[in-house]
This record gives C-alpha cells, sequence and structure tokens, in this order.
C-alpha cells in the first residue's frame, strides 16, 4: 500500500512538473522594437497558441534613430524570448541588445535588403516600400521559424497571406499613381526615400533633417525660394510631429499641407500598415492630382 501511495506521489509530482514545464513553453514573448515592426509581427504570428507581442517602445511616436533604453526597456529585453528589429541603422540601441540577447535571439527585419543612402547616411524607413517590407514580413516570418519550428508553417502561411495582401495594396498604388501629372513633394523629413523610390516620386525637398531639428532661418528661406522657383505645391506634413516650420512655408509660397504618414505610431491591429497606406495613397492623390 506504502508504495502505491510513493509512487502515486511521484506520479503526481512528475505530471505537476510537466505541466508547468508545458505552460511555461507555451507562453512566449516576442518584443518588437517598435510600432510598425510590432504590426507586422502581429500578422507574421497571428493565431499562434501562447504567442505575446510587446511594442518594446510604445511611447516614442516616432523613430528611434536617438531613443535612449530605460530601466523598464532594459527589463522587457532581458525577458524576451525573441527580439524583432527593423535594422538597416533605425535602432540606437543595437548594441546593447546583442549584449542582452544571443544573435539566434534577435531578428533583423532588413538584413539583406538593399539600402539607399544619401549624404553617407543610410535611411533605415523601408517598411515604407511594400515590395521591401514584404521581403522584411518575410525575414520575419524566416527568423520566428528558426526560434520555434513547432510553429514554422504557421509563420509561414501567415506571412504568405499577408504578403498576397501587400501585392494587392502595391498594385492599387502602382495604378492610381501612375496617372499623376506631377511627381515631386516636399516632405517633413527623411521617412519617404523608399516610398519615392518605389512609386517614382520625387522628394524635391525636406523640412527638417531630424524630427525636432527645426530648420534655420537660412535653411527656412532657401527651401521657400526652391519651392517657390520648382512650382512644388505639396507640403507633406507627418501627424506625429508639429508642423509650425511647414506652416510657415506654406504661408509664404502658397504651398499646402497634406498629412502624409510614416507609420511610426497608430492602432494595434493587424490591417494597420494596409490602411494607412491607403491614406498615404488618398492624400497624394488629392495632392498631385
Amino acid at each position: 500500500m506504502m508504495r502505491r501511495i510513493l509512487t502515486g506521489v511521484v506520479l503526481w509530482g512528475m505530471l505537476a512538473c510537466a505541466l508547468c514545464e508545458a505552460g511555461e513553453a507555451s507562453s512566449r514573448t516576442i518584443v518588437a522594437t517598435f510600432y510598425p515592426i510590432q504590426i507586422a509581427v502581429l500578422n507574421v504570428s497571428a493565431g499562434v497558441e501562447g504567442i505575446t507581442v510587446v511594442n518594446l517602445a510604445p511611447s516614442a511616436t516616432g523613430c528611434l534613430h536617438d531613443y535612449q533604453l530605460t530601466p523598464r526597456d532594459r527589463a522587457i529585453l532581458s525577458r524576451a524570448d525573441v527580439v524583432v528589429a527593423n535594422g538597416a541603422g533605425m535602432e540606437s540601441f543595437m548594441d546593447v541588445l546583442s549584449r542582452l540577447k544571443p544573435a539566434s535571439r534577435i531578428i533583423d527585419a532588413s538584413a539583406g535588403l538593399e539600402l539607399l543612402v544619401s549624404g553617407g547616411i543610410t535611411n533605415s524607413h523601408v517598411w515604407l516600400s511594400p515590395s521591401r517590407h514584404i521581403r522584411q514580413i518575410r525575414a520575419i516570418a524566416g527568423g520566428l521559424a528558426a526560434w520555434d519550428p513547432v510553429h514554422a508553417g504557421a509563420y509561414r502561411a501567415n506571412a504568405a497571406r499577408y504578403e498576397e495582401d501587400l501585392k494587392i495594396l502595391k498594385a492599387k498604388m502602382d495604378r492610381d499613381l501612375s496617372e499623376l501629372r506631377t511627381r515631386e513633394i516636399i516632405t517633413f523629413h527623411e521617412a519617404f526615400p523608399y516610398f519615392a523610390d518605389e512609386f517614382r516620386l520625387k522628394v524635391a525637398g525636406v523640412i527638417e533633417r531630424e524630427p525636432g531639428a527645426e530648420p534655420s532661418a537660412g535653411e527656412l528661406a532657401a527651401l521657400i525660394r526652391q519651392i517657390k522657383t520648382s512650382g512644388v505645391k505639396a507640403l507633406c506634413v507627418e501627424p506625429q510631429y508639429p508642423v509650425k516650420a511647414a506652416e510657415a512655408i506654406a504661408r509664404e509660397t502658397g504651398a499646402v499641407l497634406y498629412p502624409l504618414d510614416p507609420g511610426v505610431s497608430g492602432p494595434v491591429a493587424t490591417n494597420a500598415y494596409l490602411e494607412l497606406m491607403e491614406r498615404n495613397l488618398s492624400q497624394l492623390l488629392r495632392a498631385l492630382k
């Protein structure tokens, strides 16, 4: 009798441990470095049981060029099972991240992409080109499949479905933007070279080279002269940033402000990228037709 009781206790203990380990194994956290990567990961990991997707920098309404990790961020990264980064120089803290996580737990979504360089500086806003973003989605799916081979099929199937949505979006934008009479725009900052490259637009000027670094009086005057000479009438401002400098230019030149969203903040929903690009398309058609 005593032997049977002891055997039962041991078996129950083994079962409890197994259930505990299974619970831990089924609850995993993927940390995306910022908003557009969060939306991409949500699409690729949709429906995979036990996955939680966390945005590392939810309060960052812009890009991460100069973002400094907080103690909270470091704790999140330390506990993350895997981290997905935009790459291409966007995250200024990649050296810190590499010390917190092994390379096998960091997915660089821009690895292998042909990047645009201006003035010796690599532009990291690759997600604004649907074609390049499709390759980011593939990279994320491949990285997650290698990290979690049990659900590799689900990640790749999700990525394939989302890729089809992105291809439909790109085809629509190609078609509608091909009819534009003029293709020149002034942008708020250096977020849109990949977008312009994708859709054969020309960024004729930039108001702020970096958000928050307002142009000097001389730079503002030069941009106003350029706009008057070129006849560009579309000033594209970003909803995440103040528009004081753009409004001053508009008053001097007669140009009109149109919102163009770089997709660095917004609703946490799988269709968020598709919808923001649709809005950008609508604004460009208003501005340039």
